[in-house]
């Protein structure tokens, strides 16, 4: 009887393993059917080509920890299919790199461009130097153009210029750094940590291109470790706040950063370097660091008008603007931004060359198309401005020969900008384009 007993207790225990494992593979089965699904419409969005950077996961190596999708603080980046991550909607990746650091068995590495998409960025070493020895690059212009990454990049590469510093070389400063972006800011710390003479000079103000930004904007969504200040725990941050932090940082510490110091030759000189501005300042320097951003100068249509006054490319003052008939060009997250922050007190219509949005923040998705929905914002799609007018604007249709006409008040475009690459083909850095190439690995 007891033998009895026994069997059917194991049978019963059995039964129960059983049970629970049909359940997990059903539940397994059923999430990868739902991440195919997702990737099928992502390819239909045009979400699942990356951008720039992005993670490439080895399948040989995946042990479908899910560590990686816990990490990330975006949504639907990468998904568990057939047993293995994947990555689902790669064009909407920031490259914060937090699936890099949480995977259990490195099986992620960080890549930036693709076959299809190539991406131009200066020729780097591990040491964020340039193949002019003595000049480096941190932030954007590398590659990291998230606030949190250029942060870090830039204390790395102000931790790298001081172990090969030349003390040797007769110079004003020992280090020149270019850009007051968060690379930048962050570099200026760590130098002043390291106790290297420095010099920042920034093109705008305080901030590089964040400083254009319109002021309720969020610019920060992560924590972030500054140099001598220590830890941030700032989520959602607008860029008054973020401007502020860095303000008193800068200050408490003593830090000047030059602002209007355009800079527009660096010329190597007596084992250094000799930095010049538009306005005729020169000095030398022992090392340089690169921190500017990749949109040097903002990229123009090119039309009669695009001179006027009533043209700009950028949004700063949005709440000064009322009344006014607003037409954005673009359609990337910050053409989208502007669109909604201008529709409360304006009419606003947004030109775009293409069918339909695609590789914006889910958030910026799901404004811009209740915005569409209850036609607070009209879309121009397949349209291309032909001319800017005192009170109108002049569009095409793609493939159509017929002018539109559309009254007009003011004009902001938002298109992207040019890689500054006469400057540093002028300044002897080579540029590469990345199509697909591993920018971070596990040694």
């Amino acid at each position: 009887m007891d033998k009895l007993i026994e069997i059917a207790s194991y049978a019963f225990i059995v039964l129960i393993i059983l049970i629970v494992l049909y359940i997990y593979v059903r539940k397994q089965k059923r999430e990868s059917k739902q991440v195919i699904r997702k990737i099928a419409q992502a390819k239909v969005d045009g979400l699942y080509e990356p951008v720039a950077i992005h993670p490439v996961i080895d399948q040989n190596r995946c042990i479908k920890s899910g560590a990686c999708i816990t990490a990330c603080p975006e949504e639907d980046i990468i998904g568990i299919r057939n047993g293995k991550a994947t990555v689902i909607n790669a064009s909407l990746c920031i490259g914060h790199g937090a699936c890099f650091k949480a995977c259990p068995v490195e099986a992620i590495t960080l890549c930036i461009g693709t076959k299809k998409r190539g991406v131009d960025i200066p020729e780097l070493n591990e040491s964020f130097e340039t193949n002019v020895s003595g000049i480096f690059v941190a932030g954007e212009l590398g590659g990291m153009g998230l606030i949190k990454n250029a942060v870090t990049q830039g204390k790395q590469a102000v931790d790298s210029i001081t172990r090969s510093l030349k003390n040797d070389v007769p110079a004003d400063y020992d280090l020149i750094i270019i850009g007051a972006g968060p690379a930048g800011i962050s570099a200026a710390l760590a130098a002043k940590k390291h106790n290297l003479n420095a010099l920042i000079l920034e093109q705008s103000n305080l901030g590089g291109a964040i400083s254009t930004f319109p002021r309720k904007k969020i610019v920060m969504t992560s924590p972030m470790d500054l140099p001598i200040y220590g830890k941030v725990k700032l989520i959602e941050t607008s860029k008054t706040e973020l401007l502020q932090l860095w303000n008193t940082v800068l200050t408490k510490n003593k830090i000047t950063i030059q602002e209007n110091k355009k800079v527009e030759a660096i010329i190597s000189e007596n084992k250094g370097f000799k930095v010049e501005t538009s306005g005729g300042e020169s000095y030398s320097t022992r090392s340089v660091l690169l921190a500017i951003g990749r949109r040097g100068t903002p990229r123009k249509l090119n039309i009669p008008g695009e001179e006027t006054e009533k043209v700009s490319y950028q949004l700063t003052e949005d709440e000064e603007i009322t009344g006014q008939d607003v037409l954005i060009v673009g359609g990337g997250d910050s053409a989208i931004e502007a669109a909604l922050l201008l529709t409360p007190l304006n009419k606003v219509t947004i030109s775009y060359r293409g069918e339909k949005f695609n590789r914006l923040k889910v958030k910026n998705i799901e404004r811009i198309n209740e915005a569409i929905a209850n036609k607070s914002i009209q879309v121009l799609y397949n349209t291309n401005l032909v001319s800017i007018e005192k009170d109108f604007i002049q569009y095409k249709q793609n493939n159509s020969d017929e002018i539109i006409r559309l009254k007009n008040d003011l004009v902001y475009i938002f298109i992207g900008g040019e890689l500054p690459t006469q400057f540093l083909k002028k300044t002897g850095i080579r540029i590469t384009t990345k199509h697909g190439d591993t920018i971070l690995k596990h040694r």
